[in-house]
């Protein structure tokens, strides 16, 4: 029989919780389990009021893996639900991740969780920009970082703040606040700054996907600011070979980056991060951070990156 837990007055299910599910590290669903209590303040946080899409591997990231976005059966009734509006199927019903019963319900699934830039209550109208920086072997995290810090210094000039966390797999995520906007423009705002990045570096960076482009070299990924993208959030597991953690990093960190190692997080490092540093990305929540989108290329400020001239329209 599976235990019966009670989490703040909701009655779950657990399963399975001696299962194990990174074998490199021996790692259990228990622990999983346990590593989402540990971090829900933060991330609750980063999720509130965001439709979720899941990526479940319940036999581990060496079985069967696939995504979902629609409310899994047999979701508890107190799970809340947000309409998502589809271009090509009609509405469909998502979840929302609001508290810590449903968290853990999540967590019981053995599931990834991302997250469009936008909140439930505006479709498609973003208050978040990332940037996706992926590495083309032989670059590993350690050259996303020099472009990372060319992409902080840009957006800067800017007026933008930004925030970085690693992605949990190879690469870097850069976050910055925005005031809402359409994710057509922020889409086509992100494609410019991810061009100039590729004319200023072009031994470093590509903005192209095209495969044969990529190797030895960071590809920016602006795509996942378009309405139907999602990107992996902050404090999720992912399903790699050992259990990494997409975690929220300084700058210091990245300017210091000389071996990929020394941005691998596992689960059981976030909790003492968490405690010396706070949580990183809280800025991200106050809406007195978010700057508007640029309408027009911003004059070079001193120390800003010798970008060449581009068009930025509103789109």
């Amino acid at each position: 029989m599976s235990p019966i837990t009670e989490v703040e007055g909701r009655r779950l299910s657990l399963t399975n919780l001696d299962k194990v599910l990174y074998a490199e590290t021996a790692t259990t669903k228990g622990e999983v389990l346990h590593y989402c209590t540990t971090v829900a303040g933060p991330l609750l946080a980063q999720l509130q009021d965001r439709p979720l899409s899941f990526l479940r591997y319940p036999d581990g990231p060496e079985g069967q893996r696939f995504f979902t976005k629609n409310v899994p059966p047999g979701t508890p009734s107190w799970v809340k639900t947000c309409e998502v509006p589809h271009s090509t199927s009609g509405p469909a019903r998502q979840v929302l991740l609001q508290d810590l019963p449903s968290l853990v319900w999540a967590a019981n699934l053995v599931v990834e969780l991302h997250t469009p830039q936008w909140r439930c209550q505006d479709p498609g109208v973003a208050d978040r920009l990332v940037l996706d920086l992926d590495p083309g072997a032989p670059a590993s995290i350690v050259e996303c970082c020099t472009a990372a810090q060319w992409l902080h210094d840009r957006l800067a000039a800017d007026g933008l703040e930004v925030y970085a966390k690693t992605s949990g797999s190879k690469g870097l995520h850069l976050v910055v606040p925005i005031e809402p906007a359409p994710s057509e423009r922020v889409t086509a705002y992100a494609r410019a700054l991810a061009v100039e990045a590729a004319a200023d570096l072009p031994d470093l960076v590509v903005h192209k996907m095209t495969k044969s482009l990529r190797p030895g070299k960071v590809f920016i990924d602006f795509s996942q600011n378009a309405a139907a993208k999602t990107t992996a959030v902050a404090y999720t597991l992912r399903a790699r070979p050992t259990p990494t953690v997409s975690a929220p990093v300084t700058w210091d960190e990245i300017a210091e980056c000389t071996d990929p190692r020394q941005l691998t997080f596992l689960f059981d490092e976030i909790a003492p991060r968490l405690a010396g540093h706070g949580d990183l990305l809280a800025p991200l929540l106050d809406p007195d951070r978010a700057r508007p989108l640029p309408r027009a290329t911003s004059p070079r400020v001193p120390g800003a990156p010798n970008r060449r001239r581009s068009t930025r329209g509103s789109a």
